[in-house]
């Protein structure tokens, strides 16, 4: 979606686990980050983990995979055990057969969380990973202590129909057999799109090392595909969501948006669907926040979680 439209938006109103070795992939002082697997429910999800304590789930975007929370689990796990997933599908956890929608996905995560002894959590997302971590809280509400929701919308709720229905928010529509011949071997013209015209600033946002291994985990076969599924459950989505949003979240939820980007209008949406609500706008940010404000981003979960 443009910055531009989403400027003039306004809205109206499963469980076996067989966990594999570790593999040290990346340490920040002290904390040491491992990639594991786990398989639940015949699925291998891949997720990173660090520190201990209580957890927080963090669940990454499209054209990202849990790599973008690298830089906040140090930080994070000085006082939580922060485990960060694969969506399935995406990045190094398994294409699944079917059920390539939020609901799902969020069953999915629950289920790896409940392999990994997690009675209750503290759950984050940005973009798609939005919409699982809102999914997620909305079918396991006792057992999500706070919820953070960062720069994408909640289809069925609000006025949603406003983004996806614009002319202008090509990719969502973006997907099929021709499609996915045109972005073969074009994926740095493709991801280019979004992580330069999604920016407050077109010449940074994401790091080149970033884009170089997102490029790669999605043009691996049938990674494309996978992806744009998320976008394809968009209306079934909608009709999940208009019906778990008939019950409102009573856990405190914090939702991030950057002001060249959605802005408050998430904030707006989860007001509708949820009782204790805040709302923090990144000045001079687009939809990357964690990249193009990362200290910002990274105080304000900080200090909510």
């Amino acid at each position: 979606m443009t910055r531009h439209t989403l400027r003039r938006l306004t809205l109206t109103g499963l469980l076996s686990a067989a966990v594999v070795f570790p593999r040290i992939v990346h340490a920040a002082s002290d904390t040491a980050i491992e990639s594991r697997t786990a398989n639940v429910g015949g699925l291998t999800i891949h997720y990173l983990i660090a520190g201990q304590g209580p957890q927080v789930i963090l669940l990454h975007g499209y054209a990202e995979t849990s790599r973008m929370w690298r830089p906040l689990m140090p930080l994070l796990a000085k006082r939580f055990t922060v485990i960060a997933p694969d969506l399935p599908g995406i990045g190094d956890s398994e294409i699944p057969k079917d059920g390539l929608n939020m609901k799902t996905a969020a069953v999915r995560i629950h289920a790896l969380a409940q392999s990994l002894g997690v009675q209750k959590a503290e759950v984050v997302g940005h973009d798609i990973g939005l919409m699982v971590a809102y999914a997620y809280a909305a079918q396991y509400p006792t057992e999500v202590q706070k919820l953070v929701v960062m720069d994408a919308f909640l289809p069925g709720v609000g006025g949603w129909e406003a983004i996806y229905n614009d002319p202008n928010i090509w990719h969502f529509r973006f997907h099929g057999a021709t499609p996915e011949a045109l972005v073969q071997g074009r994926e740095d013209i493709y991801f280019a799109y979004f992580w330069n015209d999604l920016a407050a600033d077109k010449t940074r946002s994401l790091p080149e090392a970033d884009r170089q291994a997102y490029m790669a985990a999605y043009s691996r076969p049938g990674r494309m595909r996978a992806g744009w599924d998320y976008f394809v459950s968009f209306p079934q989505d909608a009709k999940d969501f208009a019906q778990l949003a008939q019950t409102r979240l009573t856990m405190p939820v914090l939702s991030i948006g950057g002001d060249k980007s959605l802005g408050e209008a998430l904030g707006q949406q989860m007001r509708l669907v949820a009782d204790h609500v805040s709302v923090i706008v990144l000045k001079d940010a687009g939809h990357w926040i964690m990249e193009e404000k990362p200290q910002e981003t990274m105080d304000a979960l900080v200090n909510f979680l």
